[in-house]
């Protein structure tokens, strides 16, 4: 009798404690959206862009260079892969390297010569899971391909390069996922592949994050969520929007800033517009009738019609 009323007794006190946890984190987490965090230095960084050829990725490369990191940028496309860095290099120092990333071997063998011209690698950016509309349009993804791409490259990356952060003793892994992951989306041009893909990439930024935070590592994760029909507007004409000033289009520019300001915040998860992370969250939350009814509602996306 007595051991069952001191069992009950230590889990009141568990639960009472993790209902003041919660409280907690959730005022510090509103306090944060007020207040953000101050903008860390990246200074002294080495930094792998995958993807840095075009789009988001690009313009990350380029951002990076100006704040002293140095920046490997990695493409399969070799000619706009040493576009990039030749423009990274007027202000900074870069390097461009051509891999596959659904290579295995390949990866591991460019890993190996990025860490023997610059040195460990302490920030992996993943940029080339994001499609653009134009892509989807006139060239849908094959299936075994978006998976390659967009889910088992971060796996090939991670094995070579999770040891240099290791070493280096610290570390920061980005993500960039489309927002398609938060809540999926229409099937309309085949995009079911796309929606499972990024749904995977949060999944694996969730189970990596825990992982290392169980570790005790000094490796930080942050997955970022994309409107992949706002980054560009020259593509703003395949653009479908019911309601116009709701969304609105974004340069690469501008979404690569806001991206570089949530990982130097160290964000463990945010999209770019902000607000969409929050829709993705209220989209769970509601009945799936409900969910439906709202995604009708904004029907914002790519007119494949």
């Amino acid at each position: 009798m007595l051991l069952r009323i001191y069992s009950l007794v230590v889990l009141a006190l568990d639960l009472l404690m993790l209902f003041i946890g919660i409280w907690f984190a959730i005022i510090v987490a509103l306090f944060r959206t007020l207040r953000p965090p101050p903008l860390k230095s990246l200074q002294g960084e080495v930094a792998l862009v995958i993807g840095a050829g075009r789009g988001v990725g690009r313009e990350i490369a380029l951002q990076l260079s100006q704040l002293n990191v140095t920046v490997a940028c990695m493409d399969i496309d070799a000619d706009m892969c040493e576009a990039t860095t030749r423009r990274a290099r007027q202000s900074g120092t870069a390097s461009s390297y051509v891999c596959d990333v659904t290579n295995r071997d390949q990866v591991a063998e460019v890993v190996e010569k990025i860490r023997s011209d610059m040195g460990e690698i302490t920030m992996l950016l993943h940029c080339c899971g994001v499609p653009s509309p134009r892509a989807l349009i006139h060239d849908p993804p094959e299936i075994r391909q978006t998976m390659d791409v967009s889910v088992l490259s971060h796996f090939w990356l991670l094995d070579s390069v999770l040891p240099c952060m290791q070493r280096a003793g610290r570390g920061h892994i980005v993500a960039l996922s489309s927002v398609a992951g938060l809540s999926g989306g229409a099937t309309r041009g085949g995009r079911v592949p796309l929606s499972t893909a990024q749904f995977a990439v949060q999944g694996l930024a969730e189970s990596l994050h825990t992982e290392l935070r169980h570790t005790n590592s000094n490796i930080l994760v942050t997955l970022i969520h994309v409107y992949p029909f706002i980054v560009g507007a020259e593509v703003a004409k395949d653009i479908r929007l019911r309601i116009p000033s709701y969304f609105g289009t974004m340069p690469a520019a501008e979404a690569a800033k806001q991206i570089l300001d949530g990982v130097r915040r160290n964000y463990a998860e945010f999209s770019v517009p902000g607000y969409l992370l929050y829709l993705g969250h209220i989209l769970r939350i509601l009945p799936k009738k409900a969910s439906f009814m709202l995604r009708d509602l904004l029907d914002t996306g790519v007119d494949f019609g």
